[in-house]
């Protein structure tokens, strides 16, 4: 899991030495990172969906493959449309095995399903912390094409090694779905008003984040902190979204898990509107408060889906909404740099971030009422 989400959002330390390596212009490459982003999501969603019915060591182990395939691939291609195949392939093997892993080992667990799920989805915020400084490191200890071949090589032994352990439990039934068969249930679940809140739900419910994520920065910087310090306090988000992910899975253990995915969204509603003010110690408040929400939505949508869903479509049901995630992650990102962009200030981007909050809190409350 530290692998999955560390190398697509590295992208903005990949950007620069890509473009001095092959002579590509960064808005060229700012569309070959679009692509592995719509891969990963929507890409890998769509295999978890219709891979339900192999056996997950075997998908796995060809998503080691690929990894390990696409290793050398900067000693042999620079142009722009190599790039782009390249880093496709690459989202999608990335994308699938965290469709994989986040669908199959909470099987594994009933009574502490939302603990281990936390403790999985710590990776996930590992990743995001770790991997940048090591592209970083690498690409100026070794240069782009070495740091991309050792980096793609170690993901790769980290799925291989993946790809001999994890497996489906033994008690469980895996899916013996025809391709059709998958396709007609996915249309008999858009048919139904709770599928329907549901995607936009949880599609927003981590909306707040990419919207967030392009202006954060600028706008700590605004309410007085230097460069380094708005940095920092962005990042601080994230590693309070660490903690809270293993807390988010043992109260969701205790009290359920809409109700702990309830109380996440309302901690990021909370801390989204304290991003109006400029006082000190509220926007402090607002950074711990995001990191609540961040790492109890990114935990706990899981097995709120498997409470709602057939859990032996587990795979299927955490590819379907993949897919949520990664409309809005294409969307949000440039919605949020043009809105500070037009206006000039935050007021606006803060009230689109607050109302996708809102929208996913709502959404997911009636769909998931009792």
């Amino acid at each position: 899991m530290v692998f999955t989400f560390g190398t697509p959002f590295s992208y903005g330390v990949l950007r620069a030495p890509l473009s001095e390596a092959f002579g590509i212009s960064p808005i060229a490459l700012s569309s070959v990172f679009s692509v592995m982003l719509f891969t990963f999501f929507i890409g890998s969603g769509l295999v978890g969906m219709f891979a339900a019915r192999v056996p997950v060591r075997v998908v796995l182990l060809v998503c080691a493959a690929v990894a390990g395939a696409i290793a050398p691939a900067l000693y042999v291609t620079g142009s722009y449309l190599g790039l782009l195949v390249v880093f496709a392939l690459l989202g999608i093997a990335l994308g699938t095995v965290f469709v994989l892993i986040a669908s199959v080992v909470p099987r594994w667990f009933d009574e502490r399903r939302g603990a281990a799920t936390g403790l999985i989805f710590v990776g996930n915020g590992l990743g995001l912390f770790v991997l940048p400084p090591v592209w970083q490191f690498a690409i100026a200890e070794y240069g782009i094409d070495r740091a991309f071949l050792l980096i793609m090589a170690a993901t790769a032994a980290a799925f291989l090694l993946t790809g001999l352990v994890c497996r489906r439990p033994r008690w469980t039934d895996g899916s013996t779905a025809t391709v059709t068969e998958v396709l007609e249930w996915v249309g008999r679940l858009i048919g139904t008003r709770t599928f329907k809140l549901l995607f936009v739900g949880i599609a927003f419910a981590f909306s707040w984040y990419q919207l967030l994520a392009a202006f954060a920065v600028d706008l700590f910087a605004a309410r007085g902190l230097t460069a380094a310090g708005a940095s920092a306090a962005f990042g601080l988000i994230g590693g309070v979204s660490i903690v809270s992910r293993i807390g988010s899975g043992y109260l969701a253990d205790r009290i359920g898990s809409r109700r702990s995915f309830l109380a996440s969204l309302a901690c990021a509603t909370v801390g989204i509107g304290l991003l109006f003010t400029s006082r000190p110690s509220l926007l402090a408040v607002a950074i711990v408060l995001l990191g609540i929400g961040l790492g109890g939505t990114a935990t706990l949508y899981i097995p709120l889906l498997m409470e709602i869903y057939d859990p032996n479509r587990d795979t299927a049901i955490v590819g379907t909404f993949n897919v949520a995630t990664g409309i809005s992650a294409l969307a949000m990102p440039p919605l949020g740099t043009a809105s500070v962009a037009y206006t000039d200030g935050y007021a606006l981007a803060v009230s689109l971030t607050l109302i996708v909050t809102v929208v996913s809190l709502w959404t997911v409350s009636v769909a998931t009422r009792p």
